[in-house]
């Protein structure tokens, strides 16, 4: 499926995934700095180390750099390992970050997850990650523009079902729970999390499907709509996981020729085809008020604590049955809530 063929040239606003590129340009001013220091070279392998955790700390913190030896392309992770009893079984989650991410963001949800007896593998996309704000800035755009090519998407759908064969593998495998394998993303990585669990594109005709069975739940932070299309059923009935949706009122992705309102993440939950489907819209907020940037909005630490403990709720409801959890969840937070719906 590497080579599969070009359907109108792929012009910059027929990219599959054209919607990433606008949240790439609106991000592209204010990049963390931490970003424009990666190193140069197709594969960011000298990444900073993790650092050492806290012996009262509930889990630990190990770095990977794994090689996808079919693909020639490497796939750093971050694995956020709970501390349980010995034999318990560990759910896990694997997550995908947003377009110019890294596998060290999302710190904030990987630490909880874990300290919650939930492994958490943070997926480095080396073609759409911190590298991409290096060098000149005026390939900037060209660079953005090749990040969320057919090819790229496809292939971080690919890394992410590549670290799970490996984390399975490895000397941890036995202790994950088969049953609890969560695909998880903000913004890019939400539509990755989606072609995980089910999202079906189209090329000339021919559906394109890189669903992983292993995914029985998905954690879709801040989505923004494939193709630009208004009509979202046809790619994502077939997602039928249970799915948690979260955003906020201003998560609206505008430059000028194109704008993505909030509302598109609503119709992305609407469209979805799970059997249980939660979704979160918060107060105000912005897109970026999910990752670790500073400066994201007063809110952003409350909106970040109330996304940890619904995802968490939402897992257990899945997993568990434990209605009872989302049902607290939002008596505790419904003041920062605009819409709270679950299906």
């Amino acid at each position: 499926m590497r080579n599969l063929p070009r359907c109108r040239a792929l012009r910059l606003v027929d990219l599959s995934l054209a919607a990433i590129l606008a949240l790439a340009l609106a991000l592209a001013v204010g990049a963390p700095a931490a970003a424009t220091e990666a190193p140069a070279g197709p594969a960011p392998l000298s990444l900073v180390a993790a650092a050492p955790t806290p012996r009262d700390q509930a889990f630990d913190i190990v770095d990977l750099d794994w090689h996808d030896a079919a693909r020639d392309r490497a796939v750093p992770a971050r694995l956020y390992w709970p501390r349980t009893s010995p034999g318990s079984p560990i759910p896990l989650v694997v997550f995908s970050h947003g377009i110019g991410g890294s596998r060290t963001g999302y710190s904030y949800l990987g630490q909880y997850w874990a300290s919650h007896g939930f492994a958490s593998l943070h997926v480095q996309h080396v073609g759409s990650d911190r590298q991409l704000w290096g060098g000149n800035v005026f390939s900037l755009l060209f660079r953005l523009q090749q990040a969320a090519q057919d090819g790229e998407a496809i292939d971080r759908v690919r890394d992410v079902s590549f670290a799970l064969d490996r984390i399975l593998d490895s000397e941890r495998g036995p202790r994950i729970d088969r049953a609890r394998v969560v695909a998880a993303g903000h913004s890019y990585g939400a539509n990755t999390a989606l072609l995980a669990a089910g999202a079906r594109v189209s090329r000339e005709g021919r559906q394109l499907q890189l669903r992983d069975p292993r995914f029985t739940a998905a954690i879709l932070i801040s989505a923004p709509p494939f193709y630009g299309e208004t009509d979202f059923a046809p790619i994502l009935a077939d997602v039928h996981i249970p799915t948690l949706h979260v955003t906020a009122t201003d998560d609206v992705i505008e430059i000028p020729g194109f704008h993505s309102p909030a509302s598109d993440r609503v119709k992305v939950f609407d469209a979805t085809g799970s059997r249980l489907k939660v979704l979160a819209m918060f107060e105000g907020g912005s897109h970026s008020m999910f990752t670790d940037r500073r400066r994201t909005g007063d809110q952003a630490p409350q909106v970040k604590a109330a996304t940890q403990a619904l995802s968490v709720a939402f897992l257990r409801r899945a997993f568990e049955g434990a209605e009872d959890a989302l049902a607290a969840w939002n008596a505790s937070y419904r003041g920062l809530v605009a819409r709270y719906v679950v299906n």
